[in-house]
């Protein structure tokens, strides 16, 4: 067996142990919060059209509903972040494959948590100042969901043996259904919470409290992105980032060897340090595509791309009056 592989082949044949389930954690956390990030905008237009729109049935305020935000502006601020996902994924999947997984996942990580709380704290209060500044950080937003897509399901399947690999990968992408259910779980709560104290006797002006919910409930999706910025930052480089593409067999060996106890790599380890020795690391060199790599690439990324269409158009543009319905949050 070539000397460069030897520790990837202990890595596939690992049995399953508590790191493994730390991966996952760590892995499903950052896709958990891409969905709370991506798809809690819809409730927070519900609110934001009770705030900055005139109560719907008229045109100078005097109607009695409550305000709703266009469709042409709910369109354009959920848009810009699904705009902002390709640019990620294009950006930070071709860096993550250059720079190393960790360095551009944390990278992805802090520009979720800076514009998470950058979007809640929108610079101004007008309608459209407070547009134009939500959908500039919404933006940087998706970039960083973006990235954080195809890094998280990378590491994980990096990390994993070869006999639980899909099932891990499984498990990471369904932390997307939890995400959703809690961004609709936090905004009730925090619709809840306001509406409580705003039929307090204290005399509290709810027009603010509802310009303070929403910036709440988007600036929540920056502390699970900070738990697991923190968490990841603890883990090494993926032993096969760093054996196949730094060509650092003996550091990859130290790196799984320390996350990994129970391997026996005190051998490999031995032989690797003798291997480096002898013989300098051949020049890196890209490895020949096979024939069928292409239309692997098509056919993945098709089967995605038809899967997309119906999830995000169904669960971002749906609505939300249930919601509204059971917590009758209102700013009138």
């Amino acid at each position: 067996m070539a000397p460069r592989i030897r520790v990837l082949a202990a890595l596939d044949q690992a049995r399953t142990q508590y790191y493994h389930f730390k991966a996952i954690v760590i892995a499903g956390m950052g896709l958990f919060t891409d969905s709370y990030d991506l798809f809690c905008i819809s409730p927070v237009m519900k609110i934001f059209g009770r705030m900055y729109y005139a109560p719907s049935g008229s045109v100078d305020g005097s109607g009695s509903g409550p305000g709703v935000t266009p469709p042409a502006v709910v369109s354009a601020t959920v848009g810009v972040a699904l705009l902002g996902a390709v640019a990620g994924n294009v950006v930070f999947g071709a860096l993550g494959d250059r720079v190393g997984r960790r360095r551009v996942y944390g990278a992805c990580l802090l520009l979720m948590v800076c514009s998470s709380v950058a979007s809640g704290l929108s610079v101004c209060r007008t309608r459209r100042c407070a547009l134009a500044s939500l959908c500039f950080f919404r933006f940087l937003l998706g970039v960083g969901v973006g990235g954080d897509y195809p890094l998280s399901a990378t590491i994980m399947s990096e990390f994993a043996n070869r006999r639980t690999r899909g099932a891990f990968i499984a498990a990471v992408f369904s932390m997307q259904g939890f995400g959703i259910l809690v961004s609709s779980a936090v905004t009730m709560a925090v619709a809840a919470a306001f509406d409580h104290y705003a039929g307090h006797p204290a005399p509290l002006d709810t027009p603010e409290c509802a310009d303070l919910a929403w910036r709440i409930i988007l600036m929540a999706g920056a502390v699970p992105a900070a738990l697991t910025y923190y968490w990841r930052m603890s883990m090494p480089e993926t032993a096969r980032y760093t054996a196949l593409v730094e060509r650092d067999v003996v550091k990859a060996t130290n790196d799984i060897g320390r996350v990994l106890g129970d391997l026996d790599l005190a051998a490999v380890a031995e032989e690797e340090v003798a291997a480096a020795a002898l013989s300098p690391p051949p020049p890196p060199t890209p490895p020949p595509r096979p024939s069928y790599a292409r239309a692997d690439l098509f056919a993945c990324a098709a089967a995605w791309f038809l899967l997309d269409i119906p999830y995000y158009s169904s669960t971002l543009f749906q609505s939300r009056e249930t919601i509204f319905s059971k917590v009758k949050f209102s700013i009138s």
